[in-house]
């Protein structure tokens, strides 16, 4: 698990560098993403279907991502769109896209549903959270020191 966990950070790091993250939010980055894979686990350890695993990283991702923004004082898109990378279901949605031209109807609906959930759950996820407001997320703001 903790294979998957930093491999889930590095590749947050990585997409970060793709997407032109500034460099002093890579570290930021690699904890959301990390920690996102981590709720990811033990939602699935815990019994939970792929889409609500997904629903529960997502909202411990995204919640994560907005204490970030409001403490490094960044747009919250900038931890969030690199956090949320090692939960988008891009194998899924190429083996329904594979099986579907193959014409093997079966195996591409069954792919293609379990992709399903896992976008719903990306996405209802995020809007769970952005509908909490600003002034919760305000506690992470920094201190301005007093001047003497």
């Amino acid at each position: 698990m903790i294979a998957k966990i930093l491999s889930a950070a590095l590749g947050t790091v990585g997409f970060s560098l793709l997407f032109g993250v500034p460099r002093k939010y890579y570290l930021n980055c690699a904890l959301i993403g990390g920690a996102g894979w981590f709720g990811y686990e033990i939602a699935l350890r815990l019994g939970c279907g792929t889409g609500a695993a997904v629903f529960i990283a997502t909202v411990l991702l995204a919640l994560l991502s907005r204490f970030a923004a409001v403490y490094r004082q960044c747009p919250t898109t900038v931890f969030l769109i690199a956090g949320i990378f090692p939960l988008v279901p891009g194998a899924g949605i190429y083996w329904t896209a594979y099986y579907l031209v193959s014409n093997q109807l079966n195996e591409a609906l069954s792919s293609g549903a379990t992709a399903l959930k896992t976008i719903f759950g990306i996405v209802l996820g995020i809007v769970f959270v952005f509908e909490i407001p600003y002034k919760v997320f305000a506690v992470a703001r920094p201190r301005k020191k007093k001047e003497a």
